[in-house]
C-alpha cells in the first residue's frame, strides 16, 4: 500500500479508539451463593435476642452510642488513631493506581522538539564530499499506546479499581472495629472504676470490723483466730484494691493508644451507672446483614478483582497492537522549522504475535484461575465468620438478661445473708467464720454482677457491630454532635 493510501492521521487515531476496548475476556461475574442458613439459629439460647428494636446498619453509631461523653470519645479516635489513618492513607494510594491503569486506557500525547547537526565524512556523506549535515523537528505524537481489542488493558482497570474498592471497605470495617473497640475499652474502664470502688467500701467495712474484732479479741471476748479472720479479710481487700487500681491504669493507657491522643478527665466514666444506655437494635435477615458488612463487601470486591484479573490473562494468547504516531514539522534549518511545506507525520502501528514463551502464558491464566478460586473461598470463609459472630451475639443477648436478673436475685440473698451473719455474731450466737463465709460470697456476687452489667453493655455494641453498624454509607444522613475537641498540650 503507497503511502497515499494510508488513512489520514485523525482518521486513524478516531478507527483505533472506536475499536479498541470492544472485547473482553474476563468471565461473567455472578454473586454466588451464601454458604450459610437463610435464617438465624434458634433454640433456647436465642429466646427473646429478636426482639424489635432498630435496624443496626440503618442506624449512624452517633444515635446508637447515647452517652455524650462516649460520643466524644469516639470522634476524638475517628479523628486521631493511626491505624485508621493508615487504612485511609491505603484507600488514597489504591485509589491513585487505580486512576495510572484506567489512564492506560487513552492514548498519552507527547510534544517532542529536538534538533542534531553533526559532520559526515566524505567516505559516508553519499556526496563524496565532507559535509555537515542538520536537522531540526517539532512534534507531538502518541507512543506505543496499546489498543485493547481483546480486552487486556481494561480487565486490568477493573482489576484495579475492585482493589481500590476493597481498600475502602477495609478502612470502613477498620473504623467499624475501632468504634467497637473504644467503646468496650471505655465500658471496661466503668466497669473496672465502679469495682475500684467497691473494693475500696469493703476495706473500709473490714478495716472497721476488724479493729472491733481485735478489740473483742484483747479483752478476752472472742478467740485469736476470729482475729486473724477478720484481718483476712482487710487484706483480702486491700489486695483487690491494689489490683483495680492497676486496672484502671491499663484501661486508660489502652483508651488513650486506640484514641491517638490524650482523653479529657471530664469524658471518663465514673462507673457503669453513669453511662447512658445504648440504644437496642434488631437483627435483619442474613442475607441483608451479609450484604451490608464492609468485611464481606471487602471480600466481594477482591474477588471480583481476582475474576477480571482472569480476563487479562486470557487476553495475553491473542495479538498485542501498539500505535507509534507523530504530527509535526521538520526541516534543515531552524528558522524554516514552521514554514510552509515542512509539515511531517508518521503512522506506525505495531502487532506482536506470541508463538513461542514455553508455556508461561498457560501458567499465568492457571494462576489467575486459583487466585479466583482462592478469593472464592475467602469470601464464603467471610460470610461463614459474620453469620458465626452474629449467632454468638444474639446467643449471648438471649441469655444475659435471665444471667443477670439471676446475679441480681442471688446478690441480695448474700446481702440478707451477710447483714444476718453479722447480726448473730454479734449477738453471740455464730462465730466470726460465719460473716466471713458470707462476706466473701456478697463481695464476690457484687463483682460478678458488675461484670455482667459490662457484658450486656459488650453484648448490645457486639451485636450493633456485627449486624453491619458503625461505618457511613453515602447519601445517609448522620447526625452528629458538636466535634469534640480535646485540650491542647502544653507547649503545642
Amino acid at each position: 500500500m503507497s503511502p497515499k493510501a494510508w488513512p489520514s492521521l485523525p482518521t486513524a487515531l478516531a478507527l483505533a479508539l472506536a475499536m479498541s476496548g470492544c472485547v473482553s475476556m474476563a468471565p461473567r461475574y455472578r454473586t454466588p451463593e451464601p454458604p450459610v442458613p437463610k435464617a438465624w439459629p434458634e433454640g433456647p439460647a436465642y429466646k427473646g435476642a429478636t426482639a424489635p428494636g432498630q435496624s443496626a446498619a440503618d442506624l449512624p453509631w452517633q444515635a446508637f452510642f447515647a452517652d455524650e461523653r462516649l460520643r466524644k470519645v469516639l470522634d476524638l479516635a475517628l479523628r486521631n488513631n493511626r491505624d485508621l489513618r493508615i487504612a485511609a492513607l491505603n484507600t488514597e494510594k489504591a485509589r491513585a493506581y487505580y486512576r495510572i491503569q484506567r489512564a492506560e486506557l487513552l492514548p498519552t500525547v507527547n510534544a517532542v522538539g529536538y534538533g542534531t547537526r553533526q559532520r559526515l565524512p566524505a567516505s559516508v556523506s553519499g556526496t563524496g564530499q565532507r559535509i555537515v549535515a542538520e536537522q531540526y523537528a517539532a512534534n507531538a505524537g502518541i507512543s506505543a499506546w496499546e489498543l485493547d481489542f481483546f480486552g487486556r488493558v481494561r480487565s486490568l482497570k477493573n482489576r484495579a479499581l475492585e482493589q481500590y474498592l476493597a481498600t475502602e471497605q477495609a478502612r470502613n470495617s477498620a473504623q467499624v472495629s475501632l468504634l467497637a473497640e473504644v467503646a468496650n475499652v471505655y465500658l471496661a474502664l466503668a466497669a473496672d472504676r465502679e469495682s475500684l470502688k467497691l473494693a475500696q467500701e469493703t476495706l473500709a467495712n473490714q478495716e472497721a470490723a476488724y479493729r472491733i474484732v481485735r478489740r473483742q479479741y484483747e479483752v478476752g471476748v472472742v478467740s485469736e483466730i476470729d482475729s486473724y479472720r477478720a484481718q483476712v479479710s482487710v487484706e483480702t481487700a486491700r489486695g483487690d484494691m491494689a489490683r483495680y487500681t492497676r486496672t484502671v491504669a491499663m484501661d486508660q493507657n489502652a483508651l488513650q493508644l486506640l484514641v491517638g491522643s490524650s482523653v479529657p478527665a471530664e469524658w471518663l466514666p465514673d462507673a457503669l451507672g453513669s453511662v447512658t444506655a445504648l440504644t437496642d437494635v434488631a437483627p435483619d435477615l442474613p442475607s441483608e446483614v451479609l450484604a451490608r458488612r464492609p468485611d464481606i463487601l471487602m471480600a466481594e470486591s477482591q474477588l471480583k478483582a481476582a475474576n477480571a484479573n482472569i480476563g487479562a490473562a486470557r487476553a495475553a494468547f491473542f495479538p498485542r497492537i501498539s500505535l507509534t504516531t507523530n504530527l509535526g514539522t521538520m526541516d534543515r534549518q531552524l528558522s524554516g522549522l514552521f514554514q510552509s511545506g515542512s509539515d511531517a507525520w508518521t503512522f506506525s502501528p505495531q502487532v506482536v504475535l506470541p508463538i513461542f514463551d514455553t508455556g508461561a502464558r498457560r501458567a499465568n491464566l492457571k494462576a489467575a484461575n486459583a487466585d479466583r478460586d482462592i478469593a472464592l473461598a475467602q469470601y464464603e470463609k467471610a460470610i461463614q465468620v459474620a453469620f458465626r459472630e452474629v449467632a454468638d451475639a444474639l446467643a449471648q443477648r438471649g441469655t444475659l438478661d435471665d444471667q443477670l436478673a439471676a446475679q441480681e436475685s442471688l446478690t441480695q440473698a448474700l446481702e440478707g445473708t451477710y447483714r444476718l451473719a453479722q447480726a448473730r455474731y454479734t449477738a453471740g450466737i455464730d462465730g466470726y467464720l460465719g460473716v466471713l463465709d458470707a462476706q466473701r460470697s456478697t463481695y464476690a456476687a457484687q463483682q460478678g454482677l458488675i461484670a455482667l452489667r459490662q457484658a450486656r453493655y459488650g453484648n448490645l455494641v457486639s451485636l450493633y457491630k456485627v449486624l453491619g453498624g458503625g461505618w457511613d454509607r453515602p447519601g445517609r444522613p448522620a447526625p452528629a454532635p458538636a466535634p469534640a475537641k480535646a485540650p491542647a498540650a502544653p507547649g503545642s
